[in-house]
């Protein structure tokens, strides 16, 4: 990912983009062909080099006019037709397509090989069953494998959000100072269209001076939401994570330390770095709206900011992804602390279950409700179990026997379809990890 986005792959590509327009040109009788022989054959970062482009650009203050003039310098007499017609966002913006469109492929790759690791966890953890948390407290049980396979789903839609997004981020232009291509008179859209398939790039259908930026804002948007996601995984496994709860944990290496002064320690942080690069990611999306709103054909307050703000959304996203797929593919699963955990309210979590079995037996679903709530707090005021409670309130065995009360708090009994929805998920999201 550095590497799409150093100084010498982003004037390599902008030297590419010089390339496939003096081979439009030349195919539409603008410049001569040997011309645009010589320009595509040194339109190369071999023979134009980094330090003359910063060289020309100290002398006057334009990088687009430093490498065009570089450029030229190299072709000889057919550096007369350099960047003939064209605008520096020309340049750039289809220069930045194609460093968007190859280091997309790089976040998709880690996308899809991320689901599939979360898809793999959710079927081999699909029948271990774990407290279920709503508001930070114990309701009734789920399984670990169906928390995976919720966060597949969410992981599936964000590769959608891709797909659906590429076409309108991984486009070039070709249409001169303020979109009109007069330049190259009537001819604009043919050139245009003969430098994008050159490039494999999408063709803007209109443009002013550059493509409009609610492209690279959708883009940036995408991101934010993408790490989001990432950050509740890796929150959820921090959180699982605490002493009190220890019912998994993100992988420690066998020499790593912990703390510096207390050696016990086993801190998440790499769960903990992704929550915070996670922040920095959904704070640029306010920036690439910003740079939605210009002024007239186009000013230049978007330019000093998409330096910065493109390549780090890129490497941060790939940062946390990597991240992600190093937590979950060697996550630590503790099912005997999750067992532990699922009685530590002894049975006051199933309550729900008996409500359900009392109302299907006849009593009012409300005054279920309200029976099962007195005895869950006499439980908890008592300090006894929930099955004891039940036993001694003859308004429950009037209808429930008592030897079947301790079945309706046993967790397993009351997964609904847990199993079989993470078993149709695995089955439905397999082919998201395959790249088209």
């Amino acid at each position: 990912m550095r590497v799409i986005f150093e100084a010498e792959s982003r004037y390599q590509r902008m030297l590419d983009v010089e390339a496939a327009l003096a081979k439009a040109l030349a195919k539409h009788g603008l410049i001569p062909a040997d011309a645009a022989r010589k320009i595509a054959q040194m339109a190369s970062t071999k023979f134009v080099k980094i330090e003359r482009i910063r060289e020309l650009e100290r002398e006057i203050g334009h990088e687009t006019m430093a490498l065009v003039l570089a450029l030229a310098e190299a072709c000889g007499e057919a550096g007369r037709y350099v960047h003939f017609g064209a605008t520096s966002n020309d340049i750039l913006d289809t220069a930045m397509g194609l460093q968007i469109r190859d280091a997309l492929s790089i976040v998709e790759r880690d996308l899809r090989r991320l689901l599939g690791i979360v898809l793999d966890k959710a079927f081999k953890y699909k029948d271990t069953v774990m407290v279920g948390r709503t508001h930070g407290q114990h309701a009734v049980p789920t399984t670990l494998g169906f928390k995976f396979a919720i966060w597949a789903c969410e992981l599936a839609r964000h590769i959608e959000r891709l797909e659906q997004l590429k076409p309108r981020v991984i486009v070039g232009k070709m249409s001169g100072a303020v979109g009109t291509g007069a330049a190259w008179g009537n001819r604009g859209p043919k050139i245009q269209e003969a430098v994008v398939a050159e490039l494999g790039l999408q063709g803007a259908l209109a443009t002013n001076q550059i493509l409009q930026r609610d492209r690279l804002a959708e883009l940036v948007a995408f991101f934010g939401l993408l790490a989001s996601s990432l950050d509740k995984f890796a929150r959820e496994i921090r959180n699982l994570q605490r002493t009190e709860i220890a019912e998994v944990e993100e992988p420690f290496l066998e020499r790593q330390i912990g703390s510096s002064t207390m050696p016990h320690k086993r801190n998440p942080i790499r769960c903990e770095k992704i929550c915070g690069l996670a922040r920095i990611l959904r704070a640029n999306v306010q920036a690439a709206l910003e740079n939605v709103v210009l002024e007239h054909e186009r000013d230049l307050s978007n330019s000093s900011c998409e330096r910065i703000l493109l390549p780090e959304c890129f490497l941060l996203v790939d940062e946390i992804l990597k991240t992600a797929c190093k937590v979950l593919d060697e996550i630590i699963v503790h099912p005997e602390q999750m067992e532990h955990n699922l009685r530590l309210t002894q049975g006051l979590n199933m309550a729900e279950a008996v409500m359900i079995e009392l109302t299907k037996r006849g009593m009012s679903r409300q005054e279920a409700h309200a029976i099962l709530r007195e005895c869950s707090f006499a439980a908890l005021r008592r300090k006894v179990p929930f099955a004891e409670v039940l036993h001694q309130e003859a308004r429950v065995t009037k209808y429930i026997p008592a030897d079947e009360i301790e079945s309706l708090l046993d967790p397993r009994r009351y997964l609904g379809s847990a199993v079989a929805t993470v078993e149709e998920v695995v089955k439905k999201l397999r082919g998201y990890q395959k790249i088209k």
